[in-house]
């Protein structure tokens, strides 16, 4: 096995072993497996149509290219010849990545769900000929033990049921079958409102760790839509509790060992409830929408520490996952050299033979690390003990003194940590992870000040615009040496975020065309008349066993949440009613579902706290040039205003794009602001002053 690929990882490389139909693939994850003994086929109707020939049933596994147990289960049983034997006999067996083929990992994961009450990855699934799932499983041991039944054994009894009792098998496929489209049933219910709000906030305050921060026990995800949600409730009802949660999960995160300290961003989860021991891959995703979390914090607190996590996230992405193209690559592997964690885990010995005895004095005093080890093997996870800001206190060091010497220790520990074999890279492009990527780089941007965010922004989305569309227009999903795949419903949607994002960070007026070009492409294609949401396939995509309707803001918000907030902020950024006639729809369609479950939906209510209001647009008049621009944006951009859209109406191309802006002049040749809130115009102003206090009034009013 060679290992030197920081690609593809561990890829098999004999000239003796055949390679299987997988070896023409783009993905990362599925070329992980084109050598395996196993006979696997990509997804194609070519493989279902094989299937109904040779009447055999169908072996999906669906996984990712950096997914730990994943890796388990191939080199235990895929790689086996033994098993590949059974499965070949038994089944037409097929590879999907996950990262790919969202849609159809969507449908099957939800059909484990169901018949398993888990889900998770590797995800195991054997169905008909016509795509029913029959069985479902995660991670599968080759050989029964404890009560689990091993895969070779599952092999055995699946097929002879096949054979044997057909009518069975079939009956249970239609059950489940049923029972998804009972799922996909539209719930709509009573009008959203506050106090649906207040629910959300008092159901999240319930399951608070109060300890560790963030919500309910282990594993714990970082979901920072749920602090985003909080955030905009502590602004809307001045509730001290909201914010207090938000910060503690924010700081309690920083610390910990799911936070890599020494080369920056974040892993995917934690283990444990004190953020200790994380699943160590790192996926794009993640980073994105922790760099919106902590940008918001900054605002609404200034304190620093959450300015400097959003540096050191956004840094790690550029120089880390971030291709000579501009566009950012999708994850980063848990395992290097076959282990979990190695690459990231450091002994006592290690450390001190890298280090001077003062340094080494210096981690151990702000470092929770020690001979014996805070993890497997006497090695050690980074965590820090406290903040620099309070170290500092403690140890009498001045915070400037201690935050340099401990940088140059970081440096020593990452030029070391360099050397190591680097976790496996997958180096696809996705659209819709880069589009909130763009997002993020554009909000860093704004709320730093810092021109080359803005610049990482828009490379990835003039990279997405110009190399992942079709012809017509249409997004593509994917990017690996070309685009491929129809794009789905978060490619538009979460594209759109960081379009809108980009354009009020940079004001070409480019990428707000761009937005409301692909936001009419998503509701021409994607949009349910029937029901007034968005189909997670477009209605010119493949068909699977179902077209499916997502609402759930799991570890990434969900599509149609993105896309209402989307439509709303672009409704008020160029005064078509329209898109917030589709976002009001969107709301309707899933009241009856979010006010059941509101914990599962608070990327959805953030949406709903800027429909509710209140809201208001912010119309700047001048040149981009113009010292009293700036001075405006500075003052907007230093305060938490969540529901605002800040149009730049420097051009005659933008009062095209944004009609309401053509009879906007300056006020005596000065930089000017309009401001409208909740439908109603103020008179314009050229101070910046004047126009944050326009802003703050609309809360004074109401909280009178």
């Amino acid at each position: 096995m060679q290992k030197d690929d920081p690609v593809l990882g561990e890829v098999e490389s004999k000239p003796t072993r055949k390679s299987n139909r997988l070896a023409s693939e783009k993905s990362p994850y599925l070329l992980q497996h084109a050598y395996n003994p196993v006979d696997w086929r990509p997804w194609s109707e070519e493989a279902f149509l094989l299937a109904e020939k040779e009447d055999k049933l169908v072996f999906l596994s669906i996984g990712y290219s950096t997914c730990h147990w994943c890796h388990v289960m191939a080199h235990e049983s895929f790689e086996d010849p033994e098993v590949a034997r059974l499965m070949n006999d038994a089944f037409v067996s097929i590879k999907v990545d996950r990262e790919e083929r969202p849609d159809i990992d969507q449908i099957y994961m939800r059909a484990c769900q169901m018949m398993t009450g888990r889900g998770g990855w590797p995800l195991t699934i054997i169905m008909t000929p016509d795509k029913r799932p029959v069985f479902a499983a995660t991670y599968v041991p080759k050989e029964s033990r404890f009560g689990i039944v091993g895969l070779k054994d599952i092999i055995a009894r699946i097929q002879d049921l096949w054979k044997r009792d057909r009518g069975q098998v079939l009956e249970s496929a239609a059950k489940t079958l049923g029972e998804l489209w009972k799922v996909q049933a539209a719930r709509p219910g009573k009008a959203l409102d506050e106090s649906s709000l207040a629910d959300a906030y008092h159901r999240l305050f319930a399951v608070f760790d109060l300890e560790n921060g963030g919500f309910g026990s282990a594993p714990k995800f970082p979901t920072p839509h749920n602090l985003m949600f909080l955030l905009r409730y502590w602004r809307r009802c001045n509730d001290v509790s909201a914010l207090e949660m938000v910060e503690t999960t924010l700081q309690a995160m920083r610390l910990g060992g799911i936070y890599d300290h020494v080369g920056f961003g974040f892993h995917r989860y934690s283990t444990d409830a004190g953020w200790l021991v994380p699943h160590f891959e790192k996926m794009l995703y993640d980073q994105a929408l922790l760099v919106l979390a902590y940008a918001e914090a900054y605002q609404a607190t200034k304190k620093e520490e959450y300015a400097s996590t959003v540096r050191e996230i956004l840094e790690y992405v550029h120089r880390d996952m971030t291709s000579s193209e501009g566009g950012f690559y999708s994850a980063e592997d848990a395992d290097s050299e076959g282990e979990e964690g190695k690459f990231y885990l450091w002994t006592a010995e290690e450390l001190k033979n890298l280090l001077d005895e003062d340094e080494m004095k210096l981690l151990i005093r702000i470092f929770d690390i020690s001979e014996r080890g805070n993890f497997e093997k006497g090695r050690n996870i980074l965590r820090l003990r406290t903040s620099l800001e309070d170290a500092s206190l403690v140890l009498k060091v001045p915070e400037r003194e201690l935050k340099e010497r401990w940088e140059k220790v970081r440096q020593k520990l990452f030029q070391a940590r360099e050397k190591r074999a680097r976790p496996q890279r997958d180096d696809k492009v996705l659209a819709d992870w880069n589009g909130l990527m763009i997002a993020a780089f554009a909000r860093g941007a704004q709320v730093l000040n810092e021109p080359r965010y803005a610049d990482a922004a828009r490379r990835a989305a003039d990279f997405v615009l110009e190399k992942m569309r079709r012809p017509d227009g249409r997004l593509l999903h994917r990017f690996k040496d070309e685009a491929g795949i129809a794009a789905n419903l978060d490619d538009y949607a979460f594209l759109v975020w960081g379009l809108v994002e980009l354009y009020e960070t940079v004001f070409h007026v480019r990428y707000l065309q761009e937005a409301l070009k692909l936001s009419s492409m998503m509701l021409e294609h994607f949009w349910d008349d029937a029901h007034g949401r968005l189909f997670f396939t477009p209605d010119d995509g493949e068909a699977l066993l179902m077209r499916q309707t997502e609402i759930y803001d799991g570890a990434m918000p969900s599509g149609n949440s993105v896309a209402m907030l989307n439509l709303l902020r672009l409704s008020h950024l160029t005064g078509k009613s329209e898109l917030e006639e589709k976002a009001a729809a969107i709301s309707e369609a899933f009241a009856g579902t979010v006010a059941s479950q509101p914990l599962g939906h608070t990327m959805f209510l953030s949406a709903l706290d800027f429909a509710l209001g209140p809201s208001y647009e912010v119309a700047l008049v001048g040149s981009p040039e113009d010292a009293g621009i700036a001075k405006m944006l500075e003052a907007l951009r230093s305060r938490f205003l969540p529901n605002k859209a800040v149009i730049g109406v420097f051009g005659d191309e933008v009062r095209k794009t944004a009609e309401f802006t053509q009879n906007l002049p300056q006020l005596r040749g000065l930089a000017t602001a309009y401001v409208c809130a909740n439908y109603s115009c103020e008179l314009p102003t050229d101070d910046p002053d004047r126009m944050v206090d326009l802003l703050e009034g609309v809360f004074a009013a109401r909280e009178d």
